[in-house]
């Protein structure tokens, strides 16, 4: 879980000579907006320039507009980076684990294996399903993306679905599974930040997430009825055939499956885990899989390259290993490094202050709330943020209006942490992108819960549904005993 000794600035601990006004704080967030929109979106760059373009900006504003030093600068970006090194390190092992799984034969294994079971028509459902039970079971959204998740894009593919709605479906069921664990980290820190009991956050949390996930779940069912009227159940058998021809599919294929899961269940952290599953892959590659020692190693490092017989088995079970997790993460480490100089120049706390003078009901400060964890997550391009800085900055606000903590901690967390997955430049959705082999642009139609999940958090905030008590939920800071 991310470290709770980082505290965000707030607005009355910003010094006044370093003070940034409303304008002045505005000013890096237009100038990202921009950047990100003529480099990405007309320019077709890739986001690392955008980035280091805000990035130069944001820091020659806090230098010079702001008088600040480069070690409180640096101090910034050191904190941020150190807050994303959980989310850096288990992209590496995620990179590795995905190329020691197929090697080793347990992602061809659910491949076949699925393809055996399922249908295009209930293929959707299923796999946001069983995506929310695996990620309520082991706590992480994604281990279930970089695990399960691959293995259904594979199995999405023979049956003819199209692989933006499969990941869309598997998001949808990592996001709301993960949400109501009592094993997740975001879940943990959103409780954690706001002094709220864990398991009160996690009721909390549950009537929104049950309908936003329930209502993806049917969309997905709508769409699986169309493609069995529109697609192509693909070439099943030939699939399976190459399949058997490449790989020894015996059941031994699905021990680092066992092995990672089994862990997660037991309480044991992401990353320790993942990195078990990596071992176990390797062990399987050579002792099943019959390569060499080296040749069972080296996959983690290089990747896989199978000669299947079947271009579309060959694509889907190419895999860049360590060596191709260099762009992902150097786009996750340049977010991380902007997002820290924009909490370190005080821009964050300065919009978080502004809000608050904004806010006049319940409504509006529980919206509010939601609103800034999704700005957060645009600024700053990780969860972490976005449930640290509005949770600790709003929490005062909160107890004015007299509601309860855990008002606070389901709004940032239910428009927090889904929603990152829809902003490319986003440590969580450059993760799933890479992952999944679906650009975030691509899948983001399909991730349902990532939309319904604010809003109906905003449609609760606005009807007052599920928000303190009636006598309570209606009371403001000049009315508040």
């Amino acid at each position: 879980m991310a470290s709770l000794d980082f505290e965000p600035l707030t607005y009355a601990e910003l010094p006044e000579n370093r003070r940034p006004s409303l304008r002045l704080a505005l000013l890096p967030v237009f100038a990202t907006v921009v950047f990100l929109g003529v480099g990405s979106a007309w320019l077709k760059m890739d986001p690392h320039i955008p980035l280091l373009w805000a990035i130069a900006f944001t820091g020659l504003v806090g230098y010079y507009g702001l008088e600040m030093s480069w070690d409180d600068l640096y101090g910034g970006v050191a904190d941020s980076l150190l807050m994303g090194l959980q989310a850096v390190l288990i992209l590496f092992t995620i990179y590795a684990l995905i190329a020691t799984w197929i090697s080793s034969g347990t992602i061809p294994g659910l491949m076949y294996y699925g393809l055996q079971l399922l249908s295009p028509t209930i293929f959707l459902p299923v796999t946001a399903v069983l995506s929310g039970l695996v990620a309520f079971s082991i706590g992480s959204s994604w281990t279930t993306v970089g695990t399960l998740g691959v293995a259904f894009i594979g199995i999405g593919s023979g049956l003819g679905v199209p692989a933006p709605m499969t990941a869309g479906a598997i998001l949808s069921g990592a996001y709301a599974g993960d949400k109501q664990s009592p094993l997740s980290d975001t879940t943990n820190l959103a409780a954690a930040v706001t002094n709220t009991n864990l398991y009160d956050h996690i009721r909390g949390m549950r009537t929104g997430t049950i309908l936003a996930f329930g209502i993806g779940v049917l969309g997905y069912a709508v769409l699986g009825l169309q493609s069995v009227s529109g697609g192509s159940t693909g070439s099943v058998g030939e699939i399976q055939t190459a399949l058997t021809s490449t790989y020894s599919l015996s059941l031994l294929v699905f021990l680092p499956l066992v092995v990672t899961f089994g862990l997660a269940l037991r309480g044991y952290p992401a990353l320790p885990s993942l990195i078990a599953g990596v071992f176990s892959g390797a062990g399987v590659t050579i002792l099943v899989q019959g390569r060499s020692f080296t040749e069972g190693w080296q996959v983690l490092l290089g990747g896989t390259s199978p000669e299947t017989g079947m271009e579309m088995v060959n694509n889907l079970l190419a895999s860049g290993g360590i060596e191709g997790s260099a762009w992902t993460i150097s786009v996750v480490v340049a977010a991380l490094t902007l997002g820290g100089l924009l909490e370190t120049t005080g821009t964050l706390a300065v919009l978080a202050h502004h809000l608050s003078k904004k806010v006049s009901s319940v409504g509006g400060l529980v919206a509010g709330t939601g609103a800034s964890a999704m700005l957060t997550n645009v600024l700053t391009a990780q969860q972490y943020m976005s449930i640290v800085v509005p949770g600790m900055t709003l929490r005062n606000l909160y107890e004015e209006y007299g509601l309860e903590s855990k008002d606070l901690s389901r709004a940032v967390e239910a428009a927090g942490t889904p929603t990152g997955a829809l902003i490319p430049w986003h440590a969580g959705a450059v993760y799933m992108a890479a992952a999944l082999g679906v650009p975030t642009l691509q899948y983001a139609p399909y991730y349902f819960f990532g939309f319904l999940s604010p809003l109906i958090l905003f449609a609760m905030a606005a009807s007052g549904l599920g928000i303190g008590t009636p006598s309570e939920s209606r009371k403001s800071p000049s009315t508040a005993d």
